[in-house]
């Protein structure tokens, strides 16, 4: 189950991992303003045998109706933490229930407590790393919680290069026209000034080289919606450049592997792309020109010898990662093909065997998160009414409709009206709230 484009990247590619000869994928797309739209899951490209739109409290329904083997929630935390305290009432003594798995899409930069604890409770929490893993059992033992979820892993989309996949040595120099891509994010950074200096760089840095092709990669296209809302699209702060964008520079989409895949540097201020591109063998770099701050992201690559500057990389300068650092962050190849002795030869091996271990037992202990009722008694209601659920995990009343009998005509409303409110709610981000921010400044 998933809420958004690159969580559904990271959890459809999870469950390949976890069960490899699966009997088969279902997909469910938590129904939100960040739901993917069918193109989105195409340039994610793993598909589902079967896909569906749907709510918590309909989730929850078909869970206890088709009681599947191994559930991955690729949630946000507090979708978490409702699935399990909903499957908790589902199952609320020892019960043949699902395996629950959960994790992490890509770097843990911010809210590392708060978004643990909601994912407390799963039967394994994934970390991507061993640094990560490391963190996650201190959360957990700091509260007095139970860490034995937590497992180390890597990033699926890690695991290799793909079909066509480039892993160039280190140093290594193109064979071609260099070509420059700008791995941009949805929030990060969030004002215009910030959105608009980062793309003018990329510009600038275009015009500098007229022999290399600068790709901006832009998530997702006007009218979609990602895990976070872009109150500033790149694809209009386009148009308000004096000139427009050089013949060399052009915005670009797709899946990430297969434009890695060309490229020759990769840029980006904090983005999961560059532990994609550092595991290919691109160089790298993590932007510094707007400092390196916990706000940004970029604090996570200290020590990794990518961060560098936009006047850097005019100046020529293509970083080299520090190997220790690759093996320390879960990045299981790359540039120095690093040995870490400590790492398995593959990463899902103890998932896979734990998972494999707790689907193969006759019943499983009750769900037991470590928020409830008792510990976070101001917090956890407010979480679980958000996803339609009452504190007890029950779905809340008029939450479940009977869909057998619902027309046609009633469910094609339905989803005009749901389309038409996630457009005035991204209208209300993109357009009404910078103005009304403004107009406070004067």
């Amino acid at each position: 189950m998933a809420d958004s484009d690159t969580r559904w990247k990271w959890g459809a590619s999870t469950a390949r991992r976890l069960v490899p000869h699966h009997a088969g994928l279902t997909g469910y797309l938590l129904r939100g303003r960040a739901t993917p739209t069918a193109r989105q899951l195409g340039e994610v490209g793993v598909r589902a045998d079967r896909l569906a739109e749907v709510t918590c409290p309909e989730f929850l329904a078909a869970l206890e109706r088709e009681r599947p083997d191994v559930v991955v929630l690729a949630l946000v935390g507090g979708a978490v933490q409702a699935v399990l305290h909903g499957a908790r009432a589902l199952w609320p003594e020892p019960a043949a229930r699902p395996v629950l798995v959960t994790g992490y899409v890509g770097v843990v930069y911010e809210k590392l407590a708060d978004g643990l604890l909601l994912r407390h409770g799963a039967d394994l929490v994934l970390a991507n790393s061993r640094h990560d893993a490391e963190r996650f059992r201190a959360v957990y033992e700091g509260v007095g919680a139970d860490a034995d979820s937590v497992t180390q892993t890597a990033l699926p989309f890690l695991a290799d290069a793909g079909p066509g996949g480039t892993h160039r040595p280190a140093g290594a120099a193109p064979s071609r026209a260099l070509r420059v891509v700008f791995a941009v994010q949805p929030s990060v950074p969030q004002s215009r000034e910030d959105r608009a200096y980062l793309l003018g760089r990329a510009a600038g840095h275009a015009r500098l080289h007229p022999d290399r092709e600068v790709l901006v990669k832009l998530r997702s296209r006007p009218g979609e919606h990602t895990t976070h809302l872009e109150e500033q699209p790149y694809q209009r702060l386009a148009e308000r450049i004096p000139g427009g964008l050089p013949p060399n520079c052009r915005l670009a989409y797709g899946n990430m592997g297969e434009i890695l895949d060309g490229t020759d540097l990769l840029v980006t201020v904090s983005s999961t792309a560059a532990l994609e591109s550092l595991h290919r063998g691109v160089p790298t770099a993590v932007l510094t020109d707007l400092g390196i701050r916990e706000a940004l992201g970029n604090h996570h690559f200290l020590g990794s010898g990518c961060l560098a500057s936009w006047d850097q990389l005019d100046s020529g300068l293509l970083p080299q990662p520090d190997p220790s650092w690759l093996a320390e962050h879960g990045v299981p190849a790359g540039p120095a093909a690093v040995a870490d002795s400590t790492a398995p030869p593959d990463p899902y091996a103890a998932a896979r065997a734990r998972v494999a271990e707790l689907a193969a037992r006759p019943w499983l202990p009750p769900v037991d998160p470590y928020y409830t009722r008792t510990t976070a008694p101001g917090y956890l209601p407010g979480i679980l009414a958000r996803q339609h659920l009452a504190p007890d995990g029950t779905p809340l009343p008029g939450t479940l409709r009977d869909a057998a009998g619902e027309s046609r005509l009633r469910r094609l409303l339905r989803r005009h009206l749901r389309e038409a409110a996630r457009g005035a709610y991204r209208h209300g981000v993109q357009r009404v709230a910078p103005v009304i921010r403004r107009l406070g400044e004067l």
